[in-house]
């Protein structure tokens, strides 16, 4: 049996006047015209299109988007046009580059106390804001949580980013990414980078899972990917995407330095010798000394409160005292403090670039 055909129906007024913008100007095939002696309807198929061109319909006339590799070789360069009978037609690049916003600094605080909202997106997931303002739209971290584990209904898909990081808060979900071999489980403690539009898939989680996502920039692309299976064969793990490979950070395979803040020490998840000092990700625990007031010159630097409390001192602001899902972003140049740490303090670090610049004072 032949698969059945969809077809989208256009008004017209006069169908003469269209068969050419439709055939001539757009490149559209005039699969169907009839009746004969008067036509009145004419179904035109193309770029992944079929339209039935209908005079008297009551639709509106719509918009049609036309995405290719040469917009200015297409319709004679035009962006914009209007049918005869009123529809809009849109040019567009088929693969936009990707834009990363210039970065809007400032001191950000984000309190799980304050009990912002869990939207529900993509796959039933609930996340949570933890940079409302997003710094000008260059940057996107979101708590995300499932409360209810099991096969999660998501599809093999990527994402057009600049940068992207998932790191395992607290219980465990299993993955699988293109060339990175059979399916894994990303415990608590543990991360991955997905590099640029590397496939990938959730394929099921605990109760209770929670994680947190980082996306460069704010505002990106979810694109299925229909014709890949995963897993898709053997390993790959020296294939680079777009300048990035794929890591699998460990937490048992840590080691842990000091932290180039005094008082504390960290992992280093060498997110940043495998991004090309992209971003540097790192896990800060308590350590020798004590805290320093300090500045930075990067252009984005986040953290999230994992576990234990810790005071923020900033100049000329009141202290922040944090705990458990409340994170912060501080701009670059600005003077601040992590005092009062408790033992048991855990926080994630989040940086871009991976490497740069912190001058302290006691």
């Amino acid at each position: 049996m032949p698969e059945p055909k969809a077809e989208i129906r256009l008004p017209t007024s006069e169908l003469r006047d269209d068969i050419p913008f439709f055939t001539k100007t757009l490149g559209m095939r005039l699969d169907m015209i009839y009746p004969a002696d008067n036509p009145q309807i004419a179904v035109f198929s193309g770029h992944g299109l079929r339209l039935r061109v209908e005079t008297g319909a009551t639709e509106p006339p719509g918009t049609i988007r036309i995405l290719t590799e040469d917009p200015e070789g297409f319709a004679d360069g035009a962006r914009a046009l209007t049918a005869p009978n009123g529809t809009r037609v849109e040019i567009d690049e088929a693969h936009p580059p990707l834009v990363m916003p210039e970065t809007v600094h400032s001191f950000v605080v984000r309190r799980l106390a304050d009990q912002a909202p869990w939207i529900i997106g993509r796959a039933g997931m609930q996340y949570r804001d933890l940079i409302p303002d997003r710094l000008g739209g260059s940057i996107i971290a979101s708590h995300i949580r499932i409360p209810d584990g099991g096969p999660v209904p998501d599809m093999v898909h990527y994402h057009t980013v600049g940068f992207q990081l998932i790191f395992c808060y607290r219980g465990w979900v299993d993955l699988v990414y293109e060339d990175q071999g059979e399916p894994f489980r990303l415990d608590a403690g543990c991360c991955v980078i997905q590099p640029p539009e590397i496939r990938h898939r959730v394929l099921f989680a605990s109760d209770n899972i929670e994680v947190i996502e980082i996306g460069v920039p704010a505002e990106h692309i979810t694109t299925i990917d229909h014709e890949m299976t995963l897993p898709n064969g053997p390993a790959k793990p020296d294939r680079v995407f777009q300048g990035q490979k794929f890591v699998h950070h460990k937490v048992e395979e840590a080691t842990w330095s000091p932290f180039r803040l005094p008082g504390y020490r960290s992992r280093d998840t060498t997110i940043a010798a495998n991004t090309g000092n992209v971003a540097g990700v790192h896990v800060v625990r308590v350590g020798d000394g004590a805290p320093v007031w300090s500045s930075h010159n990067a252009d984005i630097l986040f953290t999230f409160v994992m576990d234990g409390n810790v005071t923020l001192e900033g100049e000329g602001r009141d202290p922040y005292a944090l705990s458990p899902g409340d994170a912060f972003v501080i701009p670059p140049g600005m003077k601040t403090r992590l005092t009062g740490p408790s033992d048991d303090l855990e926080l994630l670090e989040v940086s871009l670039p991976g490497a740069f610049k912190t001058e302290g004072t006691p």
